[in-house]
C-alpha cells in the first residue's frame, strides 16, 4: 500500500503550498538519481545540486524555508537541555562552621584531636569516631601484601556497636536460604564449610562468608566468638590503595577510652608503616594527627 497524502479542498493557499511541496519532492528524487561528482556535502544537508543544474527559484526558496525551520528546531532542542553542574557538592553550613575550628595546616596530637573531634561532631545521634590511615607501601613487604594488607586488633573498649556473632550450623544455613540474616559475623568450623558453600552467593556479596584470612574459620569456634564479641576488629587495605578505614569508638566515649583504642590500632598496624592519619566523627571534618 502506498503513502497516504492529505488534500485540503477549498483552501487555495493550502492547495498551492501542497503543490509546491510535491514539486520539491519530485525535484529531490530527480537529483538523487543523478551522479554527484566534485560536490562535498556538509553535515545536515539534504540536497545535492549537480554542477550545471539550477533549481527553480520558487522551489529553491521553499527548500531554504524548510531547511531553515528544521535547523531552528534542532537548535532550540539543544538549547532547552540544562547541563548538570560538575564537581563536588557544596558542604552544609553546619559542616563549614565546624571546619573553621580546625587548622588545616596543623598536625594535632592524638589527645588534642580527640577533644576536637568531640567538638566538631554535629549529628543529633551518637556519631562514630573514625580513623583513616595512609600507609607507606614500601614498608608493607611483598607485592601481594602491598595490595592486600590485612590484620586484626582487639580494642580495649570495643567500638560501641553491639556485634552479633554466631556459629554456623544447619539451622543457620536453613535460615540463610530463606533470606533471614540475623548476625553481623558468622564463625564456622572447617567441617561446616561444604554446607556453607550452598549459601556463598548470598553471604559473599555482603561480606559475611567465613574466611580463614579473617579468622572466621577456626577449630576453636567458641574462643573466636568471644574475641569478636569483645571488640576485635578486622582491617584490610583498599583494593588498589594502601589505605585503612577503622572504627575507633563513639563520640560519647570518654577521651581516655578513645585514646587507648587508637593506641591499640597503631600498635597492631605498626607505627612505622603509617605515613599519615586523619581522625573524624560521622559526617564531621577530618583532623590530621601525629602517630609517632
Amino acid at each position: 500500500m502506498g503513502k497516504v497524502r492529505k488534500v485540503v479542498m477549498g483552501d487555495e493557499t493550502a492547495e498551492r503550498d501542497q503543490r509546491k511541496k510535491a514539486e520539491v519532492r519530485r525535484e529531490a528524487k530527480k537529483f538523487k538519481k543523478e551522479k554527484v561528482e566534485g560536490v562535498g556535502l556538509k553535515g545536515g544537508e539534504r540536497t545535492a545540486v549537480v554542477e550545471g543544474t539550477e533549481l527553480k527559484s520558487d522551489v529553491k526558496e521553499l527548500l531554504e524555508k524548510v531547511e531553515g525551520h528544521d535547523s531552528a528546531k534542532a537548535t532550540s532542542g539543544k538549547a532547552g537541555k540544562v547541563k548538570k553542574p560538575v564537581g563536588p557538592k557544596p558542604r552544609s553550613k553546619k559542616y563549614q562552621e565546624m571546619a573553621k575550628l580546625i587548622d588545616k595546616t596543623k598536625i594535632y596530637s592524638v589527645k588534642d584531636a580527640i577533644e576536637l573531634v568531640k567538638k566538631t561532631s554535629y549529628t543529633k545521634f551518637d556519631g562514630t569516631v573514625e580513623l583513616h590511615l595512609n600507609l607507606n607501601p614500601n614498608t608493607l613487604g611483598e607485592k601481594k601484601e602491598k595490595k592486600d594488607f590485612r590484620g586484626s586488633v582487639s580494642l580495649p573498649h570495643g567500638t560501641g556497636k553491639q556485634v552479633r556473632v554466631i556459629e554456623a550450623d544447619d539451622a543457620v544455613v536453613a535460615r540463610i536460604e530463606k533470606g533471614v540474616i540475623d548476625f553481623d559475623i558468622l564463625v564456622s568450623h572447617p567441617s561446616m564449610m561444604p554446607k556453607l558453600a550452598k549459601v556463598a552467593r548470598i553471604l559473599g556479596p555482603k561480606g559475611l562468608m567465613p574466611n580463614p584470612k579473617t579468622g572466621t574459620v577456626t577449630e576453636d569456634v567458641a574462643k573466636r566468638i568471644k574475641e569478636l564479641s569483645h571488640g576485635q576488629v578486622n582491617f584490610k587495605t583498599e583494593p588498589e590503595n594502601p589505605i585503612l578505614h577503622l572504627t575507633v569508638g563513639k563520640v560519647s566515649f570518654e577521651e581516655k577510652k578513645l585514646l587507648e583504642n587508637m593506641n591499640a590500632i597503631f600498635e597492631a598496624v605498626g607505627r612505622s608503616k603509617i605515613m599519615s592519619a586523619t581522625l573524624s566523627a560521622t559526617m564531621g571534618p577530618g583532623i590530621r594527627i601525629q602517630t609517632a
